[in-house]
C-alpha cells in the first residue's frame, strides 16, 4: 500500500506559465517592462481598481501604502491580533505604532467592537485583514470609524474575493496583495498595490523605483537616451521583475477557475465534516465570493479528542499536512516584549493562535486526496 502524502499547499503552474518566461528572456527585459505593465492592467481590471502597482511582495505593498500616506512616527495604525507578522511589521517599518484589535473567533476578521476601544487622536488607518480570502466587514468598519480614518486591505489571501459584489482591492483607500506560492495564484514571490485615489498611486509608483520620477520604462522608450530622473522622495527597490509579471499574466487568467475549484472542495469538506462536532468550520458569505486561500477549521478544545498539536501530529502521520491557521502576532516575542503584551490581553485571537487548523486545500489536489483528508478526520474523531 502506497503511503499519501498530501500538502497543504502547492502552486498549480503547467506548461503556459513555462512559455510565458521566454519573450522576457528572449528581449533581454528582465526587470519591470511591459509584462508588468500588462499585469498591473489585468489586475486591476479584475479587481475594480483604477491603478495597479507591482512589487516585490505584499509586506512591500503595504509598506508603500504606509509610506505614500505619509505615515511615520507619533502615528498610530489599527492592525488585527490575529494575522500574519508583516501586517504590524510594516507599521514599524513607516516608525508608527501598530495597535492590536481582537479578531472575531467565528470569521477570524477584525472584531469591529474592540476596533473602536483602540481608537485614539493618533489613528490614521486601520488595516483591515481578509484572512484566508474571507472579506473583513467592510460596512461595518466604515460605519464605526471617523470619516477621516482610511481603511487599509491587507489582502495578501484575497486575489478574486468579493464583499456584497465588490471586488476585494477596491473596499477601502488601498489594498496590497500576495502572490506566494501558498496563495491562489503565484509569481513566486510578488504582490500587487490596487487604488482608486490617482494621488496615493502616483507617489507609491515612484517609492517603489527608488523615489524616482520617471520609469525604466519611460527613460528606455524615449528619444533623449541622456535623461535621467528626479529623486525628489526617498524611495525603495520594491519592483516586480518582468518575468514574475509574465507568469502573472498566465496565472491571473486562471484566477476564476481556481477559485471555483476551491469553492467546491470547501463545499465538500463543510457537508463531509458536519458530523466532527469539534470541528467548526469556517464561514462562508453569503453575500460575497470567499477567495478561499486556506480551509482552516477551529478546533473545540473542551470536545475534541486529543489537543490540537496531537490532532496535527496524527494526521501528519496519516499523510496529510496542516498548519495553524497563522500566529497571534501579539504573542510573538518581538511584540511581546517591545510593547509589553500579554496572551490574555486579545483572549479571541490567543484562542485562534492555539486552535485553529488549515487542511490541505489546493488546485493540484485529487477526489481521492480529499476524500483521504476527510477520512483521516474521521478516524481521528
Amino acid at each position: 500500500m502506497v503511503m499519501r502524502s498530501i500538502a497543504i499547499s502547492l502552486p498549480c503552474t503547467g506548461d503556459e506559465e513555462w512559455e510565458a518566461t521566454r519573450e522576457p528572456l528572449l528581449t533581454g527585459w528582465l526587470t519591470q517592462g511591459p509584462k508588468v505593465a500588462a499585469f498591473e492592467q489585468a489586475f486591476a481590471a479584475r479587481h475594480a481598481a483604477a491603478h495597479a502597482l507591482a512589487t516585490t511582495s505584499c509586506t512591500t505593498g503595504l509598506h508603500l501604502i504606509l509610506a505614500a500616506m505619509g505615515i511615520g512616527p507619533g502615528d498610530e495604525v489599527i492592525v488585527p491580533a490575529f494575522t500574519w507578522v508583516a501586517t504590524a511589521n510594516v507599521v514599524v517599518y513607516c516608525g508608527a505604532t501598530p495597535v492590536f484589535a481582537d479578531v472575531d473567533r467565528r470569521t477570524n476578521n477584525l472584531d469591529v467592537g474592540d476596533v473602536v476601544q483602540r481608537l485614539t487622536p493618533r489613528t490614521k488607518a486601520v488595516i483591515a485583514v481578509h484572512l484566508f480570502g474571507l472579506c473583513a466587514d467592510i460596512d461595518c468598519l466604515r460605519t464605526a470609524l471617523p470619516a477621516h480614518i482610511p481603511i487599509i486591505e491587507d489582502a495578501a489571501c484575497a486575489a478574486g474575493a468579493s464583499y456584497k459584489g465588490q471586488p476585494a482591492g477596491s473596499l477601502g483607500l488601498a489594498a496590497a496583495f500576495s502572490f506566494h506560492p501558498r496563495k491562489s495564484i503565484t509569481t513566486g514571490e510578488g504582490g500587487m498595490v490596487t487604488t482608486n485615489d490617482a494621488s496615493l498611486a502616483a507617489t507609491a509608483n515612484m517609492l517603489r523605483n527608488h523615489g524616482a520620477s520617471i520609469s525604466e520604462e519611460q527613460r528606455h522608450s524615449g528619444p533623449r537616451p541622456y535623461l535621467l530622473p528626479e529623486f525628489n522622495l526617498l524611495g525603495y527597490n520594491y519592483r516586480m521583475t518582468d518575468l514574475q509579471g509574465a507568469v502573472g499574466l498566465v496565472q491571473l487568467a486562471k484566477l476564476d477557475r481556481f477559485i471555483a475549484e476551491r469553492a467546491v472542495w470547501a463545499d465538500y469538506y463543510t457537508r463531509s465534516l458536519v458530523d466532527v462536532e469539534w470541528l467548526q468550520p469556517p464561514m462562508a458569505p453569503a453575500d460575497g465570493q470567499h477567495a478561499w486561500q486556506a480551509y482552516v477549521l477551529y478546533v473545540d478544545p473542551d470536545r475534541a479528542p486529543a489537543p490540537r498539536n496531537e490532532i496535527m501530529e496524527r494526521l501528519q502521520s496519516l499523510g496529510v499536512s496542516t498548519r495553524p491557521g497563522t500566529h497571534a502576532v501579539h504573542m510573538l516575542g518581538y511584540y511581546a516584549s517591545h510593547y509589553g503584551l500579554r496572551p490574555e490581553d486579545f483572549p479571541a485571537a490567543r484562542d485562534c493562535n492555539d486552535q485553529t487548523m488549515a487542511i490541505p486545500l489546493h488546485n493540484r489536489m485529487t477526489e481521492a486526496d480529499y476524500a483521504h483528508v476527510v477520512d483521516s478526520l474521521h478516524r481521528i474523531a
